[in-house]
């Protein structure tokens, strides 16, 4: 297994995963006024995007976002070496690459899931990625795609990717179907086998192993942490991002007090000001925090607010306080009739 000078190993007890569309750098801000020690990733970038396209556009982060990691998609290894000395040069924690995702347009880049095929391929990926800087490269995969999903097939994968050097194994606890079914039905259809993943951390206890799929709370993912290193959590997160709240002092043992709902709204508004000087729109950051106020008091005048204003044009970030306001008059005329 290859060595190099890594910074300080990170804490992976509890991550945020990547998602398309969604794990921006605005919606990781917002992310990080709630939890500072959850681990949270980037959207998945191409080799292809950060070498030939606007680098600033895919690798730009507040430094708040630490810990943070970028991930990967590609196949050839001497391209994703270069990402991740781009990722290290720009002060990423982590470098991730993306073996789990199921899509037709990924597969015909031939990188995501159908990597699972290639364990060799893989390796070379991943050794490559690995001599190319000093940061922790780790690979997000599936427990198995179409009918190559024996338990024998998974461990061969996982241990070519470990000699090659990789710090952190992050599953998918489903296979991954690649002709039938869509990114979404890959999520939803085959079933959770949590069984497996915690049976790999077994047979490879000297491994970090990171459970993916399925997990909606911190009661689910403190059960899990009974059994593997740490744990994933996808849309929950997203849609209702208060189930950060209380990782850092459950999960962590981090006795600061975290902030309260407020304080994250108008760390928000002062965040979307900054942004604003440079040129970005309040939509762009309010999309995200559409759910912070969410089953709370005032929440739907929180959302409605700021999902008819932060769209129109000329919207200024004060979209964001006038929201707050809603959400305290709402608050106010539920406790004065109780």
């Amino acid at each position: 297994m290859q060595t190099s000078h890594l910074k300080p190993p990170l804490d992976r007890r509890l991550c945020v995963a990547p998602m398309l569309d969604w794990t921006d750098r605005h919606y990781r801000f917002f992310a990080r006024q709630i939890s500072r020690r959850t681990l949270l990733y980037t959207e998945m970038v191409t080799t292809g995007a950060l070498l030939h396209g606007d680098r600033g556009r895919f690798l730009r982060f507040h430094p708040a976002e630490h810990p943070l990691a970028l991930q990967l998609g590609g196949s050839e290894p001497a391209a994703l070496a270069a990402c991740t000395a781009l990722g290290a040069a720009w002060g990423y924690d982590e470098v991730n690459l993306n073996v789990g995702c199921p899509s037709d347009r990924v597969q015909s880049g031939r990188f995501g899931a159908c990597l699972m095929a290639e364990p060799g391929l893989v390796a070379e990926c991943v050794a490559a990625m690995a001599e190319a800087a000093p940061v922790a490269v780790t690979v997000k995969h599936r427990i198995g795609i179409d009918d190559q999903d024996s338990y024998e097939a998974l461990c061969r994968f996982v241990e070519a990717a470990a000699r090659a050097g990789c710090a952190g194994f992050i599953v998918h606890a489903r296979k991954a179907w690649l002709q039938g079914l869509s990114p979404k039905e890959n999520r939803e259809i085959p079933p959770l086998r949590y069984d497996i993943v915690q049976r790999l951390k077994r047979d490879f206890p000297d491994l970090e192993v990171i459970l993916n799929g399925g997990v909606l709370d911190l009661d689910a993912a403190a059960a899990q942490l009974q059994r593997v290193d740490g744990v994933m959590i996808g849309r929950a997160a997203y849609h209702n991002p208060w189930i950060l709240a209380e990782a850092d002092a459950r999960l962590f043992g981090d006795a600061a007090a975290p902030k309260d709902r407020d304080q994250v709204a108008e760390a928000m508004l002062a965040y979307a000001r900054a942004e604003a000087a440079q040129g970005v729109p309040p939509a762009a950051i309010t999309r995200h925090i559409l759910g912070l106020y969410h089953a709370q008091p005032g929440g739907r005048a929180w959302r409605r607010h700021l999902s008819e204003n932060a769209p129109r044009k000329g919207a200024a970030p004060e979209v964001i306080a006038g929201a707050l306001t809603a959400v305290r008059a709402a608050r106010a005329r539920l406790a004065s009739n109780p």
